[in-house]
């Protein structure tokens, strides 16, 4: 494959029939998954990344001498399977996430401390609310949640409608945008209640999902989950090509020309591996029959955080870093300290409504907004030394995380259409995954998926 001024961008491995080569659009996970296997299958393939970094949804902050962070995707569970066979091939470590001691909240009556996660509100509610996730949860057809009974009345209401219908207790009403937002870094008025229910169920229930020890929360990548991107990459080489924002993707009977601002690229086949407000960006000719979001997709509202202190001084006084907080603009923290513990951080978690207000703030208030907010829910901590803001909601290559938030009539009008190729375009990507959607997992698996396509191209 040559670009237009005539260099070579990819290995001339080749096929002797079928698909001999591919333009991936897009460098995180699900992209280079899909790279990586296509070139092992004997593709000829090019990588066209808009950023001037692969991870995608990804990033890596570094934090001391030899202590990264994660800024965008992180953690990782037992059943992710595939990220774990794919972690130990590229040579690369877990650490599990810290969580002993107390917890610290502040749910509207003042700050508290007690043991483990469960807060203090009333349980019966919450033993509701949750009783009625799962019974959602359990009806939700995992592989087609368009094809799951009812699914055009759940997939037109908005999870903030069905909390008003079916939550009468205050504080079930108080937690529920709370969990959406930590589980899903989502606005209950902008994600159908059919997404959430899809969600939680592709992602192993809503008990393995909140959970950390024997849960999807379990570990981190040691060094940052954005690793596994860079040695991905490192074994593509010159097929990577960063600074390439692609705004056309045209085809005809012999393949496909894909037109960024610097050039084009001739193959047999695309994969688009962005996530669908991104992709719908894209100039296609032939024009897709459907599009990948609709109006009312949202992007995914979260603005990740990061202290960083001397050492992890909660650790001394019997806490784990983690709280749950009703008033931003950190509605939750965790300890993320790295390995070894050579400094300590705390992450904080901005989701939902409040990570848009909290990314319209200039940068100083977003420092002492932040840092006030953590010297009250652990009052013996100093001054940071450090302070990281990673806004996903206005990250133009990316346009939310974790992952798109698919609204009112999404799942019914678009869901049929996520995986199907348009002619010689592929999807990829986690909001095309029916198992893990939204996670690391999804991802890994939704460029294996596609990449088994395209090699089955006759």
């Amino acid at each position: 494959m040559t670009a237009r001024d005539g260099s070579v961008v990819a290995g001339s491995a080749g096929r002797s029939r079928g698909v001999t080569s591919a333009v991936v659009v897009g460098a995180g996970f699900a992209g280079l998954t899909a790279a990586d296997a296509l070139v092992a299958g004997g593709v000829d393939v090019t990588v066209l990344e808009a950023r001037d970094r692969v991870g995608g949804r990804a990033r890596g902050i570094q934090v001391s001498a030899e202590g990264w962070v994660d800024a965008g995707a992180a953690y990782l569970g037992d059943r992710h399977t595939a990220l774990h066979a794919l972690t130990a091939e590229l040579d690369l470590k877990t650490t599990p996430t810290t969580m002993r001691g107390a917890s610290r909240f502040a749910l509207g009556t003042g700050e508290s401390t007690r043991d483990g996660r469960f807060p203090p509100l009333n349980a019966v509610a919450l033993g509701d609310l949750f009783d009625r996730l799962d019974e959602l949860t359990a009806a939700v057809r995992p592989d087609a949640p368009w094809l799951t009974p009812g699914a055009a009345e759940l997939d037109a209401l908005t999870a903030a409608s069905w909390a008003e219908r079916h939550l009468t207790h205050p504080d079930a009403r108080l937690f529920f945008p709370l969990f959406l937002g930590e589980m899903m870094a989502a606005d209950p008025a902008r994600v159908s209640i059919l997404h959430v229910a899809f969600y939680l169920r592709s992602g192993g229930g809503l008990r393995y999902l909140n959970a950390f020890e024997g849960g999807a929360q379990q570990d981190r990548i040691d060094g940052g989950a954005h690793q596994v991107c860079e040695r991905l990459a490192e074994r593509l080489g010159a097929r990577v090509r960063l600074g390439e924002p692609v705004r056309a993707v045209h085809q005809d009977e012999d393949g496909v020309t894909v037109r960024t601002a610097s050039g084009e690229y001739r193959a047999d086949v695309a994969v688009m591996a962005v996530p669908p407000l991104l992709a719908d960006a894209v100039d296609y000719r032939p024009e897709p029959p459907t599009r990948r979001a609709g109006d009312r997709t949202a992007r995914g509202c979260a603005v990740k955080v990061h202290l960083v202190y001397p050492a992890p001084v909660w650790r001394d006084h019997g806490l784990s870093g983690w709280s749950v907080n009703a008033e931003g603009p950190l509605l939750s923290t965790v300890d993320d300290s790295p390995a070894g513990a050579e400094v300590g951080v705390l992450t904080g978690f901005v989701t939902g409504g409040e990570a848009h207000r909290y990314a319209a703030l200039d940068p100083a208030r977003q420092r002492s907004s932040a840092v006030e907010q953590a010297a009250r829910l652990f009052p013996m901590l100093p001054d940071p030394v450090a302070f990281h803001v990673t806004d996903w909601v206005n990250e133009a290559y990316s346009k939310g995380c974790y992952a798109a938030l698919f609204g009112p009539g999404d799942w019914v009008r678009h869901g049929p259409t996520l995986t199907a190729p348009h002619l010689r375009v592929h999807w990829a990507g986690t909001e095309t995954s029916t198992e893990f959607f939204g996670l690391l997992e999804g991802a890994i698996r939704s460029g294996r998926r596609v990449a088994a396509e395209v090699l089955a191209r006759a």
